[in-house]
């Protein structure tokens, strides 16, 4: 598998899990930095590698009155001083070509959204500007699909790709996480990411919003992660109930350091595992 290096950290092969969490949205300036923060710090106490990762704009609500964030300028200075101040990799998803080279400039992994996955030229484009690529796969597409996404990227000369699995379409208003998408991910030979807070999402499913299932998350990331995944991707917030974009689906901050503690001993497990395996005659 092609290891993706980022800074100290290292997503593939037998590393460890990297986190990449944060709020779904940039509420303000003083919350991103205040999450950020209690994020570096927790995953410092846990030696866990961390990338924060929140929206400048969230282009794809469900209602044109949802709020979609601060914007490109605004947001991208946010993310900067965290990047700054913080001292942490940043991580925000892009949503039109106009972004692209103001987005390269800060942003440490820029993401591809899920139901852009399939746009050519868009993805060509991040591709030729980003340091790393991570692409949300479709809700629409079976794991093998991502082959042709791989294909496109390096096409633009950019081997540096992360693949994230975020749940599949499943009926109505509902999406459903199959674990073996990972491993078939995987054996394409680039690090995979499984978003835990997406893949309990219910679309539209609060009708002006998307509703969502938090108590599961727990349950899936045990899986993903005893299913060997490179790196965690989970929205949080201090308070879900009041945050501004995907609350539903997102975790209390005050919940992370059980279940971290949780995934980490997994991945530990998986890993040794995976290591006594490639030495066996």
């Amino acid at each position: 598998m092609k290891q993706v290096k980022l800074n100290n950290l290292t997503f593939g092969n037998d590393a460890g899990f990297v986190l990449i969490a944060g709020p779904c949205v940039i509420e303000d300036e003083a919350a991103s930095m205040e999450i950020a923060s209690y994020l570096k710090q927790l995953t410092a106490k846990l030696k866990i590698p961390f990338v924060f990762k929140a929206s400048y704009d969230k282009a794809n609500r469900t209602s044109i009155s949802s709020y979609r964030g601060p914007g490109l300028a605004a947001g991208l200075e946010v993310l900067k001083n965290v990047k700054e101040k913080i001292g942490v990799p940043v991580l925000s998803d892009v949503h039109r070509f106009e972004e692209i080279d103001r987005a390269a400039d800060i942003l440490d992994v820029m993401q591809v959204p899920a139901f852009l996955c399939r746009q050519t030229d868009f993805v060509v484009e991040i591709a030729k500007k980003a340091k790393i690529v991570n692409v949300k796969k479709g809700q629409f597409l079976a794991p093998w699909d991502v082959a042709n996404i791989i294909e496109k990227i390096k096409s633009a000369g950019n081997d540096n790709i992360l693949i994230t699995e975020r749940g599949a379409s499943f009926g109505y208003n509902n999406l459903v996480f199959d674990v073996r998408a990972l491993p078939i991910m995987r054996k394409m030979g680039y690090p995979v990411i499984f978003d835990a807070t997406h893949s309990v999402q219910l679309p539209g499913g609060a009708g002006t919003a998307s509703g969502g299932e938090r108590d599961m998350v727990q349950f899936l990331a045990r899986a993903a992660v005893a299913a060997g995944v490179d790196g965690i991707f989970m929205e949080v917030h201090p308070d879900p109930e009041k945050a501004l974009c995907d609350g539903a689906n997102s975790l209390y901050l005050n919940s992370l350091e059980e279940m971290l503690t949780t995934l980490k001993r997994i991945d530990e497990t998986v890993k040794e595992a995976i290591r006594l395996q490639a030495v066996r005659p």
